[in-house]
């Protein structure tokens, strides 16, 4: 008997995950189910992380079901994505605007994900996850996985440690540091980003690796916008460290989005590895800012993804279908 997994992997990007969220509250309308009961296994990394795991992260250890929908997440952005990226005068100055330090303090962004995600842990996700962070001191990419830790309570992290590491952008907040019994006594995160901030690739072999004697896969991939601001040869040609600092975080993000997404692209060509499923909308006109989160800025974000979600309309009704089916 055949037997089809289902995939889901959705982009960093701050406070555009705003995008993700809204394509997903419209996939849970339509079928009537939640996220977790329509995948088997969800990766996401920095906002798209914070959205994985909060989307199978149980109500508690006694009830499994799930404590947050998509539109709670949508909420999430519009009610603290002013709170994630805060700062004090006091920050700014000896920060000098964002020179000498990161932009934003951790004070912020802790604080919600303590609200969202207690104290569970990453061994009682509803189903399979994988978020990928760069561990600093050891120089190595790193996969927080929920089978993984299942099997080893070494690495059983809190799921906000995970969302916190996992969105740890360079320049914009602190690595996390993280505690541990050993001998090196801590792990030293920052954002998965800086080399999966399109984790649909991992997600797609780790697929692979879980699931061999599946025959086809349904891969939905969610991004955060396409950036479409030019980077002109004559504002460019002089810039030096200081200016590039912020603008590369983006050069890279988006190089590793349109590079993975045309991977999976080849790999689905033939129909018989099953369906490759990416919505990204471009941010013509749009602020590509990962951490403008303004209510007017994020009004935009939600009639961008209105929009997509219109546009797509049947792309979705099918896909809804396909995964509808693939549980029964």
């Amino acid at each position: 008997m055949s037997k089809t997994i289902a995939v889901l992997s959705i982009d960093g990007g701050g406070i555009r995950g705003v995008i993700p969220a809204m394509i997903l509250t419209e996939l849970e309308k339509i079928t009537g189910k939640p996220i977790s009961q329509l995948f088997d296994l969800v990766a996401g990394t920095s906002t798209g992380g914070i959205i994985s795991l909060a989307l199978t992260k149980p109500k508690s250890s006694q009830d499994l079901s799930p404590a947050f929908t998509a539109k709670d997440l949508v909420q999430m952005y519009e009610k603290n994505g002013s709170r994630i990226f805060s700062k004090s005068l006091l920050h700014t100055i000896v920060a000098a605007g964002n020179l000498l330090e990161e932009k934003y303090t951790s004070t912020g962004i802790e604080g919600v994900l303590k609200e969202y995600f207690g104290d569970l842990k990453l061994s009682q996700s509803l189903l399979p996850v994988i978020i990928p962070a760069y561990e600093t001191e050891r120089r190595i990419s790193w996969f927080f996985k929920s089978t993984r830790a299942k099997l080893d309570p070494e690495y059983d992290f809190l799921l906000r440690d995970v969302a916190r590491s996992t969105s740890a952008a360079p320049t914009y907040f602190e690595p996390n540091k993280i505690k541990v019994d050993g001998p090196a006594g801590y792990y030293s995160f920052i954002d998965g980003g800086v080399y999966a901030n399109n984790p649909a690739m991992c997600a797609y072999v780790e697929a692979k690796i879980m699931f061999p004697d599946a025959d086809k896969i349904i891969f939905v991939s969610l991004g955060t916008g396409l950036q479409s601001n030019q980077l002109k040869y004559d504002d460019i040609k002089g810039w030096g460290l200081a200016k590039w600092a912020q603008p590369i975080l983006n050069v890279v993000f988006d190089g590793i989005e349109t590079t993975i997404d045309y991977q999976l692209q080849q790999l689905f060509q033939n129909p018989n590895t099953g369906i490759y499923q990416r919505f990204q909308p471009r941010l013509d006109g749009l602020s590509e800012d990962i951490d403008k989160a303004d209510f007017e800025n994020i009004r935009a974000l939600k009639l961008l993804a209105e929009r997509l979600i219109r546009e797509n309309a049947k792309e979705l009704n099918d896909l809804a279908t396909s995964l509808i089916n693939a549980k029964e």
